[in-house]
């Protein structure tokens, strides 16, 4: 009996052990596991968002699933059944990954990294190029390095073959046909307005450009358009870069830039020093009229003219490992620059009551100079889960500013009127804010954060008049003007985005506190505001199929009034122009819609975006006589502007070796409200189009050519006429592209000009300005160590996870 109870309890745990494994295997076959990772560019470290993830069988190598990554490079394969695939990873302009999959349990990827598309043959590499222009949800990143017709220039010439920008020939920058934006540096404000900002930084330190249109509720709402983000180059790997470059022109045009970077295990630091200087010439034309009620005035003007900067700066960063993946940013910036212009032009006058005329010879230098100075620590604390951190910054920000015009008015050698306006002050900028994230499952995130800055800013103006008695130039103690400002924000935001299925979104708000005291301290005059504005945001994305997207968003923005805007007094600009401001400015609030879609054709890129855009209590400034022949300038609300239109973006290879970018903004522009009492309304058709062309010749040479239109546009007031020009380079690798030498012709056919007129029923100016042309430069780049493009033949074989089965 025992030995019959003991066979029967072997034959049920023989029995068990022998079904167990069939059953189990049964239902994994009938369970649904995950596929997950995380796609890194390899270079930069930074996520890749939007791409794609496609998963085959296997057995008849069918599609079974597919997905693009999120914002921090993030995807997630749900309700996939067990059994054997190969999962393809691809982006526009890098290489694509490709694993073996064997599934059986849910599978994290890890880190996936990708590279910039290359062929290994033997020994010899050819390198592929990245993308010129990717797309993310909120934002369009410009890969500064495809664009070398520009590399010995600025931001602002980088900007000139940019979506969404325009660049006129004076160097004004417009983000969809507004000068308001904002621009920061790796992310982070400049004391400098943003066309000196652009101007310092010169296009060899560049990295990437980052244009946000419709920035979401945790950046700063300042800026009718949004912002421009410049982000600089870095090391990517491990022991000591650098870079060095020199550059030269034809008619006093020279530069350099040094770029050193170390890295260690828990150490890295880096060290940059610029130095440019720029001269051109032109000429310049301007025929003007002025009507005072008794008498008409006409006065004319041509001549030469010639602009010209010098900046120079130095940066430097310590970032320090403390350990448990927390670490501390240590940074500074430091500048110098200085700006002129001078012109000589015959000058011809006369009036409808005394026709004779009067030639003259008009002299005038202007001088803009000053220093700004940053420092910043950033210290980020991630949690144990993934994408959970803390953020925590601050920044201070200081600056000076000088600027000088002088103006002489000669019959012969008699110096008949002249004028030296003054104006100068230093700035100061406090900011400190903290950010906190909070992920959740799959896609969802929390995230919120608080921002607060100090800013206070001194501004001294004077005027100086020709005495001809004594021959010297005298102060004019009525022209002297001493002003503060001081001003207080404190901004709270709050985040939420998921992604259900092929829906992604995310949602935000922020609210700000502005306090603002104008002081005029010899007038014992204040002018104050104190009110709270809000800012919802909303970005929605859909993935149509693996590399077809669609997103729209919705934002609020906010352009403060500032500078000689909100000075209530009077300030000479020229012997022929005054200027005062409006301390009762209201800020303009603008609301901004956008709607795009980008797919990927083969290796092209295809986007189209749609943006409507309504300013309201637009500020304009506004053209009057203020004397017989001299006009007056001031600032008011005068109602609202409406923007509506399409950007497009088409990059492809019509044959091998041959890349083309198009790049068209198409839009309809309006702007009405109440002009010196009476109603008014003024449109135009606006749109600008970029033809770039990059053809490479063997292994090592590359041309570009690139063609730009702009379209006249109007102002409330004016109207700028359309221009065209061409840009062409030579860009050829030496010493295993350790030497790259590159030579640039700018305006190749003189063809770029800048031409307005302004008027109304009182007065008529028109102005027509056409700088030097073709500009030749010459650019000459070393590199070492990380900086010089790396063989990467088998670069796969050292992912993660490649070559494995799972």
């Amino acid at each position: 009996m025992v030995i019959r109870n003991k066979m029967k309890l072997f034959l049920l745990i023989t029995l068990f052990f022998i079904s167990y494994p069939l059953f189990s295997q049964q239902n994994r076959e009938n369970q649904n596991f995950k596929i997950s990772g995380t796609v890194i560019d390899l270079n930069s470290s930074a996520p890749l968002e939007f791409t794609n993830i496609v998963l085959f069988s296997s057995t008849d190598s069918t599609q079974v699933s597919g997905t693009v990554t999120g914002r921090n490079g993030i995807f997630e394969l749900n309700n996939i059944k067990s059994g054997n695939y190969f999962i393809r990873i691809s982006f526009i302009g890098y290489d694509n990954y490709t694993a073996d999959i064997k599934l059986s349990n849910n599978i994290d990827l890890g880190k996936i990294y990708l590279a910039p598309e290359s062929i290994g043959i033997n020994d010899v590499v050819v390198s592929g190029e990245r993308a010129p222009i990717s797309y993310e949800i909120d934002r369009k990143v410009i890969n500064v390095g495809e664009n070398f017709s520009a590399s010995s220039g600025t931001a602002v010439d980088i900007l000139e073959n940019v979506p969404s920008v325009t660049v006129d020939i004076e160097g004004n920058v417009s983000l969809r046909g507004s000068s308001n934006f904002k621009v920061l540096i790796d992310g982070r404000p400049s004391i400098l307005d943003p066309a000196d900002a652009l101007q310092q930084i010169p296009a060899s330190s560049i990295e990437n450009i980052e244009i946000i249109t419709n920035p979401s509720a945790k950046y700063d709402p300042e800026g009718t358009s949004g912002i421009i983000n410049v982000i600089l180059k870095k090391s990517k790997n491990q022991g000591i870069s650098g870079v060095f470059e020199l550059n030269g022109g034809l008619k006093d045009k020279y530069g350099g830039e040094a770029i050193t970077d170390y890295k260690g295990e828990s150490f890295q630091a880096n060290l940059g020093l610029n130095y440019n200087n720029r001269n051109f010439g032109g000429t310049q034309t301007e025929r003007r009229w002025t009507n005072d009620g008794s008498k008409t005035s006409y006065y004319n003007s041509d001549g030469i003219s010639s602009r010209g900067m010098e900046n120079f700066g130095i940066r430097g960063s310590v970032s320090l490992d403390l350990g448990e993946r927390r670490t501390l940013l240590l940074g500074s910036r430091y500048g110098t620059r200085s700006h002129f212009g001078n012109s000589s032009l015959d000058y011809t006058e006369w009036n409808s009551l005394n026709t004779s005329q009067l030639n003259l010879l008009n002299n005038s230098l202007d001088e803009r100079s000053g220093t700004n100075f940053t420092i910043f620590a950033n210290y980020n604390h991630p949690f144990e889960r993934k994408g959970h951190q803390l953020t925590a910054e601050i920044d201070y920000r200081s600056g000076t500013s000088n600027e000088e015009n002088i103006y002489r008015l000669l019959n012969g050698t008699d110096i008949l009127n002249g004028q030296i306006n003054l104006e100068e002050g230093p700035g100061k900028e406090l900011e400190a804010k903290i950010d906190y994230t909070l992920p959740f499952e799959s896609d969802a995130r929390f995230e919120a954060g608080i921002d607060s800055e100090l800013e206070f800013d001194v501004e001294r103006t004077g005027m100086l008049n020709f005495d001809s008695a004594s021959g010297s130039f005298i102060r004019d103690p009525l022209f002297d003007k001493d002003v503060s400002y001081n001003k207080q924000e404190i901004a709270i935001y709050s985040m939420y985005s998921d992604k259900l299925g092929k829906f992604g979104y995310q949602i935000g708000f922020r609210t700000e506190h502005t306090g603002r005291q104008i002081e005029l301290n010899n007038q014992n005059q204040s002018f104050t505001i104190d009110k709270w504005d809000y800012f919802p945001s909303a970005h929605i994305s859909y993935e149509i199929a693996p590399g077809h997207q669609m997103m729209t968003s919705y934002t609020k923005r906010i352009n403060r009034p500032r500078g000689w805007e909100l000075e209530p007094f009077e300030t000479w600009t020229d012997a022929y122009s005054v200027r005062v401001g409006n301390p009762a400015l209201l800020p303009e609030y603008i609301d901004s819609y956008e709607f795009g879609y980008q797919t990927l054709l083969g290796k092209s890129v295809l986007s189209a975006e749609a943006y409507y855009r309504i300013t309201n209590n637009r500020i304009e400034r506004i053209q009057s006589v203020y004397s017989d022949k001299v006009t007056r300038q001031s600032v008011d609300n005068i109602g609202q502007d409406y923007a509506l239109g399409t950007e497009l973006f088409f990059n492809f290879d019509p044959v091998n070796k041959w890349n083309v970018n198009l790049m068209a903004n198409l839009y309809d522009y309006r702007i009405e409200g109440l002009l010196y009492g009476e109603s008014f309304s003024r449109k135009s058709f606006n749109w600008n189009i970029r033809f770039n062309n990059t053809i490479k010749i063997g292994e090592s040479t590359q041309i570009q050519f690139n063609a730009n239109y702009n379209s006249p546009s109007v102002s409330a007031q004016g109207k700028r006429e359309g221009f065209v020009y061409a840009n062409i380079a030579v860009r050829q690798e030496l010493l295993d592209n350790m030497l790259t030498a590159t030579l640039q012709v700018r305006d190749l056919f003189g063809t770029a000009k800048y031409e307005y007129t302004n008027q109304s029923f009182d007065f008529y100016n028109y102005r027509y300005s056409h700088m030097e042309s073709p500009v030749v430069m010459l650019n000459l780049r070393f590199n070492f160590n990380n900086y010089k493009s790396r063989d990467r033949e088998n670069r796969n074989d050292d992912m993660p996870g490649a070559g494995e089965e799972f």
